[in-house]
């Protein structure tokens, strides 16, 4: 009988790691190596360039949303950076960007019509960047791109499609694809080669102080109480190199590191 139930209890735990693994993908962020020899293309052979060092003085990209935020169409749910929740995950959900929350979250009901944030070129459609279940990327000339992920369905545009800036491209879904858990959009802002991301918040023309004021669902940023004040702010945040070393493994974090979530 107890060599039974060990059985039993080794082919459980088989299935569940199996499980786990199964659905990572759809959470974790994939990285797309560039390939080819021509270093003028990414992966997606889409005509690539380097961003600028610094963010320009002028912020190139809108917001995702035609209409205004508010409680019955979008609020501010995550921000991009060092978050409280990302910093919890870092070893399961964010390991690939470095422990951070790589992009934005905006709460907004399913069905809510996204729109390009600039002019660009359709680069991919439900790629290996995670975001279940639908997600879209569009590459801008000035060498950033634009990711949305969690789509309710798979956008109708085609690939290498030129889009302008206000164009609706997508429909905004739930990580959960059940339309009541957790619908929101993920926006990230990458380079045209998809293996950075830069926090969107310099670089989208968008009132972030009143923003941040109302609809998070986070509980701020994670502190390193060795140098509490560093990442505390929407613009204080840095860029994310997609399977880089770990940023936040923090000795003496605060809020502490209860229960572990390694």
């Amino acid at each position: 009988m107890h060599k039974l139930l060990t059985e039993k209890h080794l082919i459980t735990t088989i299935i569940l790691l199996a499980l786990l693994l199964a659905g990572l993908p759809f959470a974790a962020p994939r990285l797309n190596a560039q390939t080819g020899d021509d270093p003028t293309l990414n992966h997606a052979g889409i005509p690539a360039v380097n961003p600028p060092p610094e963010p320009p003085a002028e912020p190139p990209f809108g917001l995702p949303f035609a209409s205004p935020p508010g409680p019955d169409t979008w609020l501010l749910g995550q921000s991009y950076g060092n978050t409280v929740g990302a910093f919890v995950q870092r070893n399961i959900f964010y390991r690939a960007g470095q422990g951070l929350h790589f992009g934005l979250d905006f709460s907004a009901p399913c069905g809510t019509e996204i729109i390009a944030i600039g002019d660009g070129v359709v680069s991919e459609i439900d790629s290996r960047h995670g975001s279940w279940p639908h997600n879209l990327t569009i590459d801008h000339p000035n060498g950033y791109s634009s990711f949305y992920g969690h789509l309710l369905e798979a956008p109708t545009i085609s690939l290498g499609r030129r889009v302008k800036q206000g164009e609706v491209v997508a429909l905004s879904g739930d990580s959960f694809g059940t339309c009541h858990s957790a619908p929101h959009l993920h926006l990230e802002i990458r380079n045209n080669f998809h293996n950075r991301a830069y926090n969107p918040v310099p670089l989208i023309n968008a009132d972030w102080d009143n923003l941040a004021l109302v609809g998070s669902f986070g509980r701020g940023y994670e502190r390193d109480l060795t140098d509490p004040r560093r990442w505390q702010t929407l613009q204080d945040q840095p860029d994310v190199t997609f399977g880089g070393l770990m940023l936040n493994n923090y000795e003496f974090p605060w809020p502490p590191d209860v229960g572990g979530r390694q």
